[in-house]
């Protein structure tokens, strides 16, 4: 009989870093908290935890994060106030971000690396198979990718992480995978992992970005895994590990994304996701375009 493997439900996000290439904008703000348009980078990725059916949400936080609990906690003074004048629209707004999922915070104390990160997790994951997902990365929802990875996993067993190709002169910027191709077009087995090899040594030019879908053999794994590259425990040497042992906690498998992901962590970038969403958004999007032919045409 074959084992049935458990529905996934829980993503852990990390979200205890110091977001230092955003000072002075993150001394007392967390880099989480940056707006994108009109909501905080965060609440993008915990929408995308809910759209693939993930309604438990770990936050990985740290020193000066309490606003990440805040706004995804009820504000009652506000709902009155806004109550009161009878904004409908904005009190909806502000209701949305508590009424998304079902929110947990632990706090990851001395920061080690993402691999720390996620060890943290595992009280409150317990035995299942669950979701990492990186802030820093904003995934269109209109481009499904986590829910297209927890359909590999719960297919294949095992972790699942999401691969993008990339410029091999970018590969030092990213964990970069080992891969053999399957009968999915978009599905890679992943039979080895390099955290920020340089362009001679990567096994190809396919990167990892932010979101995985782990067994949890992983913590063992980590619980063991010795501090790697910048004195940090890597994620991706643990699952280098699974990878080269399929007895350990099954496969790895990937699947290569090819839609509209955004980057958050790097200020030209920000900028350039919060012009493209602006530029997309019913309601802002047709004035703010004709504003932007405007100013490109003469500032050239």
């Amino acid at each position: 009989m074959t084992q049935s493997i458990p529905r996934i439900s829980k993503a852990v996000i990390p979200a205890a870093g110091l977001g230092t290439r955003f000072l002075p904008a993150t001394k007392a703000t967390p880099k989480e908290m940056l707006p994108v348009v009109d909501k905080p980078a965060i609440q993008y990725v915990v929408e995308e935890a809910v759209g693939a059916g993930l309604t438990d949400v770990l936050m990985i936080t740290g020193r000066n994060k309490r606003p990440l609990e805040d706004h995804f906690d009820r504000n009652y003074e506000l709902e009155e106030a806004l109550t009161r004048k009878g904004d409908t629209d904005r009190l909806a707004r502000v209701r949305e971000s508590s009424d998304l999922a079902t929110m947990h915070y632990v706090r990851q104390g001395d920061p080690r690396g993402l691999g720390h990160a996620v060890l943290c997790a595992a009280p409150h994951v317990g035995n299942q198979p669950f979701a990492v997902m990186l802030g820093d990365d904003l995934i269109d929802p209109r481009d499904p990718l986590l829910s297209r990875m927890v359909e590999v996993q719960e297919r294949e067993g095992g972790s699942v992480i999401a691969l993008m190709e990339v410029d091999p002169e970018q590969i030092h910027l990213y964990g970069c995978a080992a891969v053999e191709a399957t009968v999915d077009s978009d599905v890679v087995k992943v039979t080895a992992l390099v955290e920020k090899p340089t362009p001679e040594e990567a096994p190809s030019n396919y990167a990892i970005i932010g979101r995985y879908v782990l067994d949890p053999a992983i913590f063992a794994i980590l619980r063991e895994t010795e501090p790697g590259r910048g004195g940090e425990i890597q994620l991706t040497d643990a699952l280098q590990k699974l990878a080269m042992d399929e007895k350990v906690g099954g496969p790895v498998h990937g699947v290569v994304f090819k839609g509209r992901r955004y980057d958050t962590g790097d200020r030209g970038d920000y900028l350039r996701a919060i012009v493209r969403l602006a530029c997309e958004r019913e309601d802002l999007g047709p004035d703010f375009r004709s504003w932007l032919r405007r100013y490109v045409s003469e500032e050239m």
